[in-house]
């Protein structure tokens, strides 16, 4: 088996950087057991959450009774592989970001007649796979939870964001520890195409022998955490295809060598065929009820570290007048994120009152997002949606999202929505070029990094012309393609294998 952890795209790695890759390893392995030996049984079986909205199937892997997706009671029945259409969309738990990819990708793929199959490598609970990404998914919920306080933020969070995922060095050691992640696909049919939404998912294929993988990059901001050598990657901005394709300031001043051509593709932003192919539509209702003087719906969405709250607080007060005057709706999705919704209505005097509460109810849930659209709909007062299953908790955003006014969110994986858009403070430095990318085509805000340049920007969309410019930049993006990059993941995945 080649090992990648010495070099990276021809730029090798210091001998000591690769023992400390080498020493990375098996501390998880000291930790959590080594079971490359193991040959962990397969099942596939319908997602019970959004199988039906996305055609998605469940891969599971290992002990049942240890997998985080496992549908026993419901007595799903067992399915077998589609191995001329099957897509293996690979992803892990971190934030909802990476599900939030997948979803897309998955949508993408069904739109197009393909069957996504839904491989979680942190759903299942016996493997080492698991247990290292749990590890590392903790500690990054700890830092981005940390990032609130000023101190911690700007000397540890934001610098290991911004420069310490940027080293070549740090893809070394990630290559290391995904090798301890490849038994999880020994029993899975190799000719299948893998799309990596993270990059853990995407190297373990590789290291496994999956014969076409693309690694779906997220971020653009080029940092070698994202790099999987040996899969085709892909990235949804032009200014991040120019900075990963010559791994630019990833080894410091030093000139690195370059991708090899063929081995990056520009595609657009991964978004779902039901938004993407909803987006005149969308638009054009947002434009009208802004003309006809109805509430304009404000979507406040939490991410996976539920680290907004404090945020959400102050936009929600501040918007308490106008939501009782007819001017303004809320919605707030807290994800899974339960006592987020109880301290909110704690904290904020008169919520309460003029709240409705959409508690773990997917039915009500997607009656409300369907209602929504309905352009004789009367929408107003505040409404929070909480949901215990993962799926439920991203998906229900996505489904929000389309008979929304604005959406306002971290510039995370959010920023390249179609859907007008008021970023708030960011967690973690990379994620400013979300907003920067978004505010360049015009379907979104600067970032807003303290409270009073969010409260002065929800007065822009409400007072002036912004929310309808933005709508119209959104119809522009379209037709020249920018929202097409999960369609144009699924052709180069498919393409891998059918040449």
């Amino acid at each position: 088996m080649t090992d990648r952890s010495k070099s990276v795209f021809g730029n090798h790695i210091s001998p000591g950087d690769y023992k400390k890759a080498v020493r990375s390893k098996n501390k998880y392995i000291r930790k959590f057991g080594d079971d490359s030996k193991a040959d962990y049984p397969v099942r596939i079986e319908k997602n019970k959450y959004i199988g039906d909205q996305l055609g998605v199937n469940n891969v599971l892997v290992g002990d049942l009774s240890k997998n985080a997706h496992y549908q026993a009671s419901d007595n799903m029945p067992e399915l077998g592989w589609d191995e001329e259409k099957g897509l293996i969309v690979g992803n892990i738990r971190m934030g909802f970001g990476h599900y939030r990819i997948s979803m897309a990708i998955a949508s993408a793929a069904h739109s197009m007649g393909y069957t996504p199959y839904w491989m979680d490598l942190n759903s299942y609970g016996e493997t080492t796979c698991t247990k290292v990404i749990g590890a590392q998914n903790d500690l990054y919920s700890l830092g981005s939870r940390l990032s609130k306080n000023p101190i911690f933020n700007k000397l540890v969070w934001e610098p290991m964001n911004y420069e310490g995922f940027r080293a070549i060095s740090y893809n070394s050691s990630d290559q290391k520890n995904a090798e301890l992640m490849a038994p999880v696909y020994r029993n899975v049919p190799k000719d299948i195409p893998v799309v990596g939404t993270h990059v853990w998912p995407a190297q373990a294929a590789l290291h496994a022998g999956m014969k076409y993988v693309v690694n779906a990059v997220p971020d653009n901001w080029p940092m070698a955490l994202h790099f999987a050598e040996g899969a085709l990657h892909t990235v949804q901005c032009h200014n991040a295809y120019m900075g990963y394709s010559i791994l630019n300031g990833m080894n410091k001043d030093k000139i690195c060598k370059p991708m090899p051509e063929g081995s990056l593709c520009y595609t657009g932003h991964y978004i779902d065929h039901e938004l993407v192919s909803g987006i005149e539509n969308d638009c054009g209702a947002r434009k009208k009820r802004k003309a006809d003087g109805e509430p304009m719906r404000f979507l406040l969405t939490i991410g996976g570290a539920g680290a907004q709250k404090e945020i959400f607080a102050s936009i929600i007060e501040y918007l308490l007048p106008h939501i009782k005057n007819g001017r303004a709706a809320v919605f707030v999705n807290v994800g899974d994120y339960r006592s987020v919704w109880d301290e909110l209505l704690k904290e904020i005097p008169g919520m309460a009152e003029i709240s409705t509460a959409h508690m773990d109810d997917w039915k009500d849930t997607e009656s409300f997002a369907e209602g929504c659209m309905d352009p004789d709909a009367e929408i107003t007062g505040i409404h929070g949606f909480w949901h215990k299953n993962i799926f439920e908790a991203v998906y229900c955003t996505n489904l929000l999202m389309r008979g929304s006014d604005v959406l306002v969110t971290k510039p995370s994986e959010l920023a390249f929505y179609p859907v007008p858009k008021l970023f708030i403070k960011r967690v973690g430095k990379h994620e400013m070029w979300g907003a920067i990318h978004s505010a360049e085509i015009g379907d979104g805000t600067l970032e807003c990094r303290d409270i009073p340049h969010t409260l002065q920007m929800i007065d822009m969309f409400m007072n002036t012309r912004l929310l309808e410019d933005m709508c119209d930049n959104i119809v522009l993006n379209k037709a020249s393609g920018i929202y097409n990059g999960a369609y144009k993941v699924v052709s180069l995945a498919m393409g891998l294998k059918n040449g």
